[in-house]
């Protein structure tokens, strides 16, 4: 008899295949290699988090620089997006440090941006520090601040000051009511007061969402405040905007991950927002 959490890890697989690349970097590469055709950039991200052993972390370390190296090979426009508990932050900021110090020795004869993903609060403050460490070295690199986090505004405008090239998202991660907005209406306004902070005073940025309202506020803005900014999402959803804003002339990027620690991944993604179910479910209907 099959038991419910089979069946939701069975319908889970259904909608993961929507924006998981697959289980290997050729997966990946060949899904960038899509959205590439059809006018995109790519984003990279092998899935994963809070690695403790060395044989984990050296095997995201070779992982990245292959698909770093490999870009210009399949005629990719690309970047990396790194979990900083991936490459060693879950054993000390120092290991973490030489971690990402050997992916930019590794991938920067290939030009290749690089981003880092923002995970839970406990690790913004580690996150920004080794971010700030290592952008006035190699200014390809870029890093994501979540919308919910009562904290953004400040990082913000800190970030904004050293030149930082931003990723704003809403926030994936369940944080305490005392440091973080919890409704949607309130993330939402959050939201957008950053994004405005971004076309007023920013230099490079994306906007990472799937809302109308907001993608159709950063178009206004942009009108306003002229800037280099990309609009980012996850690999396999909101296909139909992503055309009309490359017809339109705005660069787009898919956000693709990759690997088979996809159950986790999925879930998190899921309970970010309610929203994403229905998007997911209008996407994976989309695709029958």
């Amino acid at each position: 008899m099959v038991s419910g959490t089979q069946l939701m890890e069975k319908f889970l697989f259904k909608i993961a295949k929507k924006w998981i690349a697959g289980d290997t970097i050729d997966d990946a590469l060949s899904s960038a290699k899509d959205a590439y055709g059809m006018g995109r950039h790519a984003i990279i991200n092998k899935l994963g988090e809070y690695h403790t052993t060395k044989k984990q972390i050296q095997d995201s370390i070779n992982d990245y620089q292959k698909i770093a190296n490999s870009f210009k090979k399949w005629n990719i426009r690309g970047a990396i997006s790194v979990k900083p508990t991936q490459i060693g932050l879950s054993i000390s900021q120092k290991r973490c440090y030489k971690s990402l110090e050997e992916i930019i020795q590794k991938t920067s004869d290939a030009h290749v941006f690089i981003w880092l993903d923002m995970e839970s609060s406990e690790h913004t403050d580690e996150t920004i520090e080794l971010y700030s460490s290592f952008f006035s070295k190699y200014e390809r690199l870029g890093i994501a601040l979540q919308a919910n986090l009562k904290r953004t505004e400040d990082d913000l405008n800190h970030l904004i000051k050293i030149g930082a090239k931003i990723r704003l998202v809403k926030g994936a991660y369940r944080e305490e009511s005392r440091i973080s907005y919890k409704t949607r209406e309130d993330v939402d306004k959050r939201y957008t007061r950053l994004m405005t902070i971004l076309f007023k005073k920013g230099n490079e940025f994306a906007i990472a969402s799937h809302d109308n309202k907001i993608i159709k506020k950063a178009k206004s803005l942009s009108k306003k405040y002229p800037r280099k900014f990309e609009f980012e999402f996850l690999k396999g959803i909101r296909e139909e905007i992503k055309g009309d804003l490359v017809k339109n002339g705005f660069v787009v990027s898919d956000y693709i991950p990759y690997g088979t620690n996809w159950f986790s991944y999925s879930i998190r993604r899921i309970k970010e927002r309610k929203r994403n179910i229905l998007l997911l479910g209008s996407s994976l209907i989309q695709s029958q």
